[in-house]
């Protein structure tokens, strides 16, 4: 395998091709691209499909040797100074599967950050100490297939292989059909990792706002999700009076306010959305005797996000008692917290402020396959900022140099873990 020429750079004055990484995201973006200029590509389509080959062109054209495990996702392996590829190795990675209305970063820079990485080292003939690994998790959005952060899931034993295969979309095609049919249905074994890092946008306003490049990310808020029972009395609107009523709205509304109560209280990232709602019967002249709604309650520390939940818990039952309404707020979901790894979070930093970026730590309030892969090996995350804080979304937008800045970022921190020289 040719490893490039090596000339006289020395690995801390190496510096990636901006241009090079925006033309391949650019290019990528190309396959499923929507008419308001984002991407739908969704996980185990034949876009998806399309979008695996060429990035594993790129891949196997900068000399990599390519495994493919039995959820589909890729490992694309750099081998070390000495040949290996089946020594604990440093990775960078991500997802390429989008949103229906996604946008051309999300996922897609995280692994295309790591090729860029890939081909500067290649550039430079840089020999490493330990293998480097390419990353591309499948199905990190779940939006054809669930669970989300499948293939990542299951890497770290989160899910099971059968568990996730056996899953089907809206059409009753099981996940397993699907990678069979897209050619990634593989049966290779995924390569040991000695560190893992994951650059993404931030999908937030926080970096934009405060005029920062890089965020070292620190920790992915925990999350507990409830579904709210409100149960009253429906009855007419005109003839019962106030004093009488059993308004399950009107309880649930204290209850949407005391939510945003609750997470501008607490500390450590709090975060409380209620995003759902139904109103039974739903009628104009009609008290409403029923409503059904979501609670979302993210935070970094696992103690916090308890102590969240049982003030909703507690808040719950004391409206119930004042409406004369009935409350049952049940868990329907719960992920811990994630603390990143601190060595690795801190060679964020320092690669930042080597390099001259602005950089603070931060935390990321939504999931990514980093959560999983934290099980497995130290890990950590590097964020830079997105337009408006807007993902998800056709629009979803970045600046060059900002993506420039956090390859760069990226290549000092793998530049330390993996042993350059």
């Amino acid at each position: 395998m040719d490893l490039g020429t090596p000339s006289a750079t020395t690995p801390a004055s190496l510096a990636i091709d901006g241009d090079r990484l925006w033309n391949s995201l650019m290019e990528l973006a190309r396959i499923g691209a929507t008419p308001k200029g984002g991407v739908a590509r969704l996980a185990l389509t034949d876009l998806d499909r399309r979008g695996r080959d060429l990035v594993c062109g790129w891949l196997r054209e900068a000399g990599c040797t390519l495994r493919v495990d039995g959820i589909g996702n890729v490992y694309a392996i750099r081998p070390d100074r000495h040949g290996r590829i089946d020594a604990p190795a440093v990775a960078v990675g991500s997802h390429i599967d989008t949103q229906p209305n996604g946008g051309k970063f999300d996922g897609n820079y995280g692994v295309l950050a790591g090729l860029e990485v890939l081909r500067t080292l290649n550039d430079h003939g840089v020999q490493t100490d330990r293998p480097f690994v390419v990353a591309i998790w499948t199905n990190e959005e779940g939006s054809r297939f669930t669970p989300v952060m499948m293939g990542s899931g299951v890497y770290a034993g989160a899910f099971t292989l059968e568990h996730c295969l056996a899953q089907r979309d809206r059409d009753g095609v099981s996940a397993g059909e699907a990678l069979a049919a897209i050619g990634y249905a593989g049966r290779d074994d995924p390569p040991a990792l000695a560190a893992y890092l994951e650059p993404h946008i931030e999908q937030g306003p926080v970096l934009e706002r405060e005029g920062i490049t890089i965020g070292a990310v620190e920790t992915a808020l925990g999350q507990r999700w409830f579904d709210v029972t409100v149960t009253g009395q429906d009855a007419h609107a005109g003839p019962t009076p106030i004093e009488m009523r059993r308004d399950a709205l009107l309880a649930a509304s204290k209850l949407v306010i005391e939510v945003r109560r609750i997470a501008a209280q607490y500390p450590d990232y709090a975060r409380g959305t209620v995003g759902q709602m139904q109103v039974i019967p739903n009628s104009r002249n009609v008290i409403p005797g029923k409503v059904v709604f979501s609670v979302d309650f993210r935070n970094a520390s696992e103690t916090t996000l308890t102590a969240m939940a049982e003030d909703l818990r507690a808040t719950a039952s004391r409206v119930a008692a004042e409406d004369k309404v009935e409350v049952q707020v049940e868990q329907v979901v719960h992920f811990p917290p994630c603390a990143f790894d601190p060595a690795l979070v801190a060679a964020v930093e320092r690669g930042a402020k080597s390099a001259g970026y602005s950089v603070r730590r931060i935390a990321s309030g939504a999931g990514h396959d980093a959560v999983y892969v934290a099980r497995k090996c130290p890990t950590a995350m590097i964020f830079v900022p997105c337009e408006g804080g807007i993902s998800h979304n056709e629009i979803e937008n970045a600046a060059p140099a900002d993506l420039a800045a956090g390859c760069q970022v990226l290549l000092r921190a793998v530049l330390e873990q993996v042993g350059a020289a």
